[in-house]
Parts: C-alpha cells; structure tokens; sequence
C-alpha cells in the first residue's frame, strides 16, 4: 500500500516515514504543499497524510484542490491546532480523518489502517488464491506446508500479486507502487524480490506460482 506523506517538519518527516516503511506501506515524502500537489496530480496514492501548516501551500488548499478534481483519496490531517473549528473545518473540506499533534504513532498507523478500510468497503485482512493466503495485518504468507512472515517489499509485491491474480503486473508499476515515485533503485530489485518469494511459496508447498512474461512482467497463476 503506497502513501504520500507531506509534513514540512523534516525530522518528524522522516521520522515517521521510518515507522510507516516498517509498517509494511511504500512512502513518498514531501515538505510542502506545492509538492504535495503535484506528487497527488502525478502519481495514485492508497491514503495521504497531509499537515495542514505547511510553505508554499497549506494543507487545506492542498485537500481543497484534490477534491475538486475528484481525487478520493483518503486524506489524514495532521495539525498543531486542535479546536474544534479547526476540525470541523478540515473534514468539511474532504478530509477523511483529522489526527492534532503531538500524536502517538500507534494511533497514527491505527488511523492510517480505518481510513484505508473505508476506501475498499472494509476489506477482508486476508488475500486468498489457491490454497495460499496472505495475512495484511501479520504480514504472513500461508499454505498447507506452513506460513512464513515476509519482509516488506516482499509484502507488497505479494499483495499486488493476489489482489490481481492472473493479471500481469509490470516491472514499472512494481516499482512505481513499492519503491517509490523517487527512488533511484535499480529495476533488478524486483527480480531479486521475485527470486525471494518464489523460493518462500516452493517451502510452504503453494499451489500457485509467479510467472515471468517476457518484456511483460509478472503474474500469479495456479499451477497446472
């Protein structure tokens, strides 16, 4: 699950990053809203955490021109200001959820999670294809041969995959949903990550497997 995370505080910024990345979600950063804007114009998000003071454009002209173009994204406000005008204000402008700060991290990812929830009409915590289940909440992979907890990027391809089973994925949008709108990291990181989970269903006796297209990509396919 990919996030744009626009807070103007660097630290914080980063901080928090740390701690969704470790959370299982893909983050892009940014320290304004002018570029907050234009990363939501340019690029498709799962949720945005939005601070509301932020340089070039706050975060409610931000939320305000998202919704006017009819970008539903679920939008989490973050702001110093916590009175109840400030509130009523920002989820009048389209926010989803209004977080004051200083907050505590779990209730962020908690936030983060009921929001996402609403977006895909409460979807079930498990993916199933064949005798495989993924767990969204553990980070499991599960088949009669056992379980086995995946590593981050892992995670996410393995979402991707079973939320679209049959469906070639390309290398681009592995990267693009997984590394990030400006990650430098060499394309070969997902073959690698392929490699990995491949290797993670053969050990717990899955009955479906990651098939390579050539100059395609990949997708997930029962076995024959």
């Amino acid at each position: 699950m990919r996030l744009l995370l626009a807070e103007d505080e660097r630290e914080l910024a980063d901080a928090l990053a740390v701690i969704l990345k470790h959370g299982h979600y893909s983050v892009d950063v940014v320290y304004n809203g002018q570029d907050a804007l234009d990363y939501l114009e340019a690029q498709e998000y799962d949720g945005v955490i939005l601070d509301v003071m932020m340089p070039k454009l706050d975060g409610l002209t931000v939320l305000k021109r998202i919704r006017r173009r009819q970008n539903a994204v679920p939008v989490l406000l973050l702001t110093a200001r916590s009175g109840v005008d400030d509130r009523v204000e920002g989820l009048d402008s389209g926010a989803n959820d209004y977080l004051p700060k200083p907050f505590d991290t779990r209730e962020l990812l908690a936030r983060i999670r009921a929001m996402t929830r609403q977006q895909t009409g409460g979807v079930d915590s498990l993916l199933r294809y064949g005798n495989l289940e993924l767990d969204r909440l553990t980070f499991e992979l599960t088949a009669p041969g056992g379980s086995v907890r995946l590593g981050n990027k892992e995670f996410q391809m393995m979402e991707m995959l079973m939320a679209n089973p049959g469906q070639v994925l390309s290398v681009e949008r592995f990267m693009e949903r997984v590394w990030g709108y400006d990650s430098d990291t060499d394309a070969g990181v997902v073959w690698v990550n392929v490699s990995y989970l491949r290797k993670k269903l053969a050990s717990i006796q899955a009955d479906v497997q990651i098939r390579a297209l050539r100059n395609q990509g990949y997708l997930l396919t029962e076995k024959e």
